[in-house]
């Protein structure tokens, strides 16, 4: 289980680097073009992520799918939202349609079942449990 902690735990690193990187690219630019983007990469993507790497280490749920679909879904839910949103409000390589929406909606449905995962690994026995 502590796989899964560290798994987290570097996800969470990549975010935080990305989210400084955009933070300081916008005090350089003296814009606030990425500020939506920059605010859901650090709070979605490091601290949500860095609190269940936290969850992981401490409580160490037993291994089951539940733990499994929550730590991918909530991988691929802080990246398909933020680069949902990315693609959605800045409009990168002239992206138009209905792409970006999309992108939007499935990155935040698929990070809302994390969320989903997570209550329900709250409430099931610990590997000290057995």
């Amino acid at each position: 289980m502590n796989q899964y902690s560290k798994t987290l735990l570097r996800f969470s690193a990549l975010f935080a680097l990305l989210g400084a990187f955009l933070g300081s690219h916008m005090a350089g630019a003296g814009s606030l073009q990425f500020k939506t983007l920059h605010a859901h990469i650090l709070v979605v993507g490091w601290l949500t992520l860095f609190a269940w790497a936290v969850f992981y280490k401490i409580f160490t749920p037993a291994k089951t799918v539940v733990a499994t679909l929550h730590v991918w879904s909530a991988i691929i839910g802080s990246i398909g939202l933020t680069v949902g949103m990315w693609f959605y409000y800045l409009r990168p390589f002239g992206m138009e349609g209905a792409l970006p929406t999309v992108f939007f909606i499935v990155g935040g449905t698929v990070l809302l079942l994390s969320f989903v995962f997570f209550l329900l690994l709250t409430f099931m026995k610990t590997e000290k449990d057995k």
